[in-house]
């Protein structure tokens, strides 16, 4: 238990459902669809919904979503990937002809086509129990009534007013007089409400055919991008079949590539190997061993992943003992490695991450995400719609598995995950962050696992993240530990903002209730009833 003397903030513990999620506002809503007899599915779209107008920078319905579903909490894994493509005539070799030999954060071939909306219809329409039309009414009301903005919320808009008003449609709907709002301010999208209102009538169609296809399409193609209207009507999300690993006789499973998720469990089948119970959770040993198991994982991320539908990615290999034991094989415990490869990318931190059990224990990992803040910058003028900049986690790069090709999807970072033992949900968890999230599932399942961390010790415990050459080292851990990651070769550093942000639910099958917690480096909450 913690410390009662010190700040922090207790687990939340419940008998019907839980919810949680980075911004009051969403679980609130989530517990209301709970209470109104909806299940876990209906929760998280509604809520859902509710941060794509309250959270703006870090999700919306110009992005895309996964999701990890069990029904009753035991049994069969369900994976949905709502990731979209990019346009149908969009190619890596048409970009080298036009002198571009990447896709640039702010470009619009950065937009691909969005897999929210699609993905949201998808799993209501086959695991829930209410309609867009109802589940979004609070995100609608918000939009056109008003919310009060929260302080991490503001921090992160204020982070990005230059990328807002660098485009006219962007600043004229996201900032006031140019600024960003400030925390506590009354801020409403009068447009994003128009565009709910007409996905709440008219379903998915609403969103990929008719007038708001038609104002993305037009407003991307006068930027000469390649969308067509058929890019968007033929988007649809796809069932996946998770992968998995077992850790400590935990069965961890994640959407399978495109998807980095596998980036997660190359890390813990290499943690597997050393006693990290034995070791102090903030100590300079355990945070160097992860630290080098994700500086492996994400060389092999970066070597292999890409959209398997284009390309041969050998999951069985990245996923064997034999690969586990050769990376574990190169991490010396008393000194960093030199260089394993590209690094991790571009720094961002943003993405919102949810999850909700209900009183069935069906359990819903859910996560939806623009990339970077705002995603490329650029909103639709009339749909409100701000759009997310994931091409660029494409390569040009004609031979790579992840160059660029039409109808194909990116490597992608967005992750939940689920936990399960004997064939049961233990945790339903996510830790959002861009490239931290492998790294955060990591720490805070062996948080969990390994220590004995309750969900929100587990979120609160501090973090390092290896990035652009750099450790960055959280100012939670403290200075001699600093310091020994120093002296064994890290470039450490406190990073200028937190890594991630994280929910987690655990379910107590004993007691038969459930456990929860939410990240302390965001707005939100976990609220059970």
């Amino acid at each position: 238990m913690r410390d009662l003397q010190l700040p922090g903030r207790s687990a939340i513990h419940a008998v019907n459902g839980v919810a949680a999620t980075s911004h009051p506002l969403a679980t609130l809503a989530a517990i209301d669809i709970l209470r109104q007899g909806g299940n876990a599915v209906d929760a998280a779209v509604c809520a859902c919904a509710v941060q794509c107008v309250v959270e703006p920078m870090s999700t919306g319905i110009g992005g895309d979503c996964f999701a990890l579903y069990v029904p009753g909490g035991q049994g069969e894994v369900i994976g949905l990937n709502g990731s979209g493509w990019a346009p149908k005539d969009l190619s890596a070799e048409w970009l080298l002809e036009q002198g571009h030999d990447g896709i640039g954060l702010s470009s619009p071939h950065a937009v691909t086509v969005p897999g929210a909306i699609d993905a949201w219809a998808t799993l209501l329409a086959d695991h829930g129990t209410m309609g867009l039309d109802e589940l979004l009414r609070p995100a609608i009301d918000y939009a056109e009534s008003g919310w009060a903005v929260t302080p991490r919320v503001a921090l992160d808009w204020q982070r990005n007013e230059e990328k807002m008003a660098a485009e006219a449609s962007s600043a004229e709907q996201f900032l006031i007089d140019g600024r960003a709002p400030r925390a506590g301010e009354r801020f409403r999208s009068p447009k994003l409400a128009r565009t709910l209102r007409r996905v709440a009538d008219q379903g998915r169609d609403g969103f990929y055919t008719g007038p708001v296809a038609e104002d993305i399409v037009a407003y991307l193609n006068a930027k000469g991008a390649r969308h067509s209207l058929d890019d968007f009507a033929e988007q649809r999300a796809e069932y996946v079949t998770p992968i998995a690993t077992s850790y400590r006789g935990h069965d961890i499973y994640q959407i399978p590539p495109n998807g980095q998720g596998i980036t997660a469990l190359i890390m813990l089948n290499i943690l597997q190997g050393y006693d990290i119970a034995g070791m102090d959770p903030v100590g300079v040993e355990r945070l160097h061993l992860e630290t080098e198991a994700a500086r492996l994982a994400f060389d092999a991320r970066d070597r292999y992943v890409a959209d398997p539908r284009y390309a041969d990615v050998p999951v069985k290999k990245l996923l064997s003992a034999s690969f586990a034991d050769e990376l574990r094989g190169r991490i010396d415990p008393g000194r960093a490695m030199a260089d394993v490869g590209a690094g991790t990318g571009p720094v961002y931190r943003d993405t919102i991450y949810l999850t909700v059990v209900d009183r069935d224990r069906n359990t819903c990992s859910f996560i939806n995400s623009l990339y970077f803040a705002f995603g490329s910058g650029l909103t639709a003028p009339e749909s409100g719609v701000v759009l997310q900049n994931r091409g660029a986690g494409f390569r040009v790069e004609p031979g790579h598995p992840n160059n660029v090709e039409g109808r194909k999807r990116p490597m992608h970072t967005i992750i939940p995950g689920m936990c399960m033992k004997d064939g049961r949900v233990i945790h339903s968890y996510g830790v959002m962050g861009g490239g931290y999230q492998p790294v955060g599932h990591s720490h805070v399942l062996t948080n969990m696992i390994d220590y004995g961390m309750d969900p929100q010790e587990a979120v609160d415990c501090a973090r390092v993240f290896h990035v652009a050459g750099q450790l960055d080292v959280e100012r939670g851990v403290p200075k001699p530990v600093m310091d020994g990651l120093a002296a064994l070769g890290h470039a450490v550093r406190h990073p200028e903002m937190p890594w991630g942000g994280g929910q987690i639910i655990q379910l107590d099958w004993e007691n038969g209730t459930l456990v929860g917690g939410s990240d302390p480096r965001k707005d939100g909450c976990a609220i059970g009833y």
